[in-house]
C-alpha cells in the first residue's frame, strides 16, 4: 500500500442512493455522487468537515497535508476541492491551489479555501476571485458552508459562487 493510500480515509454515507426515491431524489442521487476532496492539517477539522458533508450525501475523502503531485488530485478526481491555505505552519495549501489552477487536468475543479488566515485572505482576495475561487473563513457557519458546497458543485468552476466575506473594504 503506497503511502497516499495509508493517508486517505475515503466515507460514503450508507443508504443515500437507496433511499433517493423520494420527490427529490433525482437531485439526491445526483449530489450522492459528488465527490469532495477535504484538505487540512488539523484531525478535528477534517472530522467536522466528514460529518457535515456526509449528512448532505457526499463522498469525502480526507487528506492532512497538501499533495505535492497535483497528479493525485486528478487522479482521484473529486468534483470538488475544499482546502486551507496553511497546512502545517506554511502555505502549502496557497501553492497547492496555484498549481491546480495552473494544471489543465485540475484547473476546472471549483476549489473552496476554508481558512482561519484573515490576512492572507486579504491580500488574495483579487487574485481568489479572478480565479473562482470561493472562500470561507473559520470559523464558520454550517448553513453557510453547505450553501457554498452546493453551489460550487452546481455551478461548477467557470461560476463558482462569488463569497462576500468582508475581504473587501468600500470606500
Amino acid at each position: 500500500m503506497s503511502a497516499l493510500d495509508q493517508d486517505v480515509m475515503i466515507s460514503t454515507r450508507g443508504g443515500v442512493e437507496a433511499n433517493a426515491a423520494d420527490a427529490d431524489g433525482e437531485a439526491e442521487l445526483e449530489t450522492a455522487a459528488k465527490h469532495i476532496l477535504v484538505i487540512n492539517d488539523t484531525q478535528e477539522i477534517l472530522d467536522l468537515f466528514r460529518e457535515i458533508l456526509e449528512e448532505e450525501g457526499y463522498r469525502v475523502s480526507l487528506y492532512s497535508y497538501a499533495f505535492q503531485d497535483i497528479a493525485a488530485v486528478r487522479d482521484m478526481r473529486p468534483d470538488l476541492v475544499i482546502l486551507d491555505f496553511v497546512i502545517g505552519g506554511e502555505t502549502h495549501g496557497w501553492q497547492m491551489l496555484q498549481k491546480m489552477k495552473m494544471t489543465r487536468a485540475t484547473m476546472n475543479i471549483p476549489v473552496i479555501v476554508c481558512t482561519a488566515s484573515l490576512a492572507l485572505a486579504r491580500e488574495l482576495d483579487g487574485h481568489l476571485r479572478a480565479k473562482n475561487v470561493a472562500v470561507v473563513l473559520k470559523p464558520f457557519d454550517i448553513d453557510d458552508l453547505v450553501d457554498v458546497v452546493s453551489s460550487a458543485l452546481s455551478k461548477g468552476d467557470s461560476a463558482a459562487p462569488a463569497v462576500d466575506i468582508g475581504l473587501t473594504t468600500s470606500s
